[in-house]
């Protein structure tokens, strides 16, 4: 009995998710469960994923935020759009510089915070304001309209295009083929890391768990992928997330940098009294925020085919939303990178299931604060439960 509820308590998120997802199905008479819906639902929200995995590093120093990563967003899509359309660059090497731009902003920020102790909501809080005043500023002295369009179609296809793409309605069998790869990666790896935890003497699921949580996983995989075969193909914004995802999953639970997080979280002082560099791990939290936050801008970019001073708008709620509902902790020092994209995906769920309903976008905004107070209280409610037991 108290291994099923410690089940439940783990994946109540999960949970959550799936039947919010059945709820807008009914709702919207089956229009959540189409395909290009399904596409929507990641070229949509990719965004979120991306930034969310960077606040997550944030926030698990000490439950820090980043406020300026929005605004930033809108920066440098206004200097891509210099760059690209207004000066004629090569993509690529724009690209580069823009990159290059984010990771100076990183060290400047990192820096304040890290080594000057400015406190991070307060150093950010500049760059929320001053990035959306200088973004906007640059686009209305290079336009006119105050966007900066069109950007060269090879920029557009790496950040906005489809892999082997194909007619929608037809079946693309090369996104049927990395669903099936992609399954059966999955399944060794759960089996994998069975056998791994009971040679080293460590609890782990029963062999019952590992495949129940196998063929949902599989089953979960093939139903994207056959949707996204149906919708014209994988989307290449997808790639890029699969791959920061699974990059920073592997950080977080296999590499040193990784636990240094978690521990600064749970005790910063006992952590440097230890002989870690709090400092140093910190300054990587800000520097990874801004990198990560250049790549969104290139996503944003491509997915509008323009630059404009709206982009990036609440971009930082969004982010800090994904991680908080995904069970990421407010105070720091424990969360995860697939509760950080369980948190992503239902606030995206949300997103679409209330626009196809045609709900006020005011009232998408109150149902989203509801989502993340519920959260905060769930998490503060299990933990008081975890300490009594």
């Amino acid at each position: 009995m108290k291994n099923a509820v410690a089940v439940l308590r783990k994946n109540t998120m999960l949970i959550v998710l799936v039947l919010v997802f059945l709820f807008f199905t009914i709702m919207t008479n089956g229009q959540m469960f189409e395909a290009l819906n399904f596409n929507a639902l990641i070229t949509q929200n990719a965004y979120v994923y991306i930034l969310a995995t960077g606040m997550l590093m944030c926030m698990l120093t000490g439950g820090n935020i980043d406020l300026a990563c929005g605004s930033f967003v809108c920066f440098i899509g206004a200097m891509g759009g210099i760059f690209m359309v207004v000066k004629g660059m090569n993509p690529f090497v724009a690209v580069v510089l823009m990159m290059g731009i984010g990771v100076i902003y990183g060290c400047i920020l990192g820096f304040l915070i890290a080594y000057l102790n400015v406190p991070p909501w307060i150093a950010t809080l500049a760059g929320f304001l001053a990035f959306r005043g200088l973004g906007t500023a640059l686009l209305s002295a290079n336009s006119s309209t105050g966007s900066i369009a069109p950007f060269p179609s090879g920029f557009l296809n790496a950040f906005s295009g489809k892999i082997f793409s194909s007619p929608i309605g037809q079946i693309n069998v090369v996104c049927i083929a990395v669903g099936i790869i992609a399954s059966i990666i999955v399944v060794v790896l759960n089996v994998m890391t069975r056998a791994t935890k009971l040679k080293k003497g460590y609890e782990a699921d029963s062999m019952t768990a590992v495949i129940v949580k196998s063929v949902l996983s599989v089953a979960v995989i093939m139903l994207f992928a056959y949707k996204l075969a149906k919708a014209g193909g994988i989307p290449t914004v997808l790639v890029w997330v699969a791959a920061i995802i699974l990059v920073y999953s592997f950080i977080t639970s296999k590499t040193t940098l990784g636990r240094y997080f978690y521990t600064i979280g749970g005790n910063a002082e006992a952590t440097r009294l230890s002989g870690i560099d709090t400092r140093k791990i910190m300054f990587t939290a800000y520097l990874n925020m801004a990198v990560l936050t250049v790549i969104s801008s290139y996503i944003v970019i491509a997915r509008f085919q323009a630059a404009n001073s709206t982009a990036g708008t609440n971009y930082e709620m969004d982010a800090i939303s994904a991680c908080v509902v995904g069970g990421v902790s407010a105070y720091g020092g424990s969360g995860s990178v697939f509760g950080m994209v369980v948190g992503a995906t239902l606030i995206g769920v949300i997103n679409l299931g209330m626009s196809l309903m045609g709900i006020d976008a005011n009232w998408q905004k109150v149902v989203k604060g509801i989502v993340l107070l519920a959260a905060v209280v769930f998490e503060i409610l299990n933990n008081k439960d975890k300490t009594k037991a």
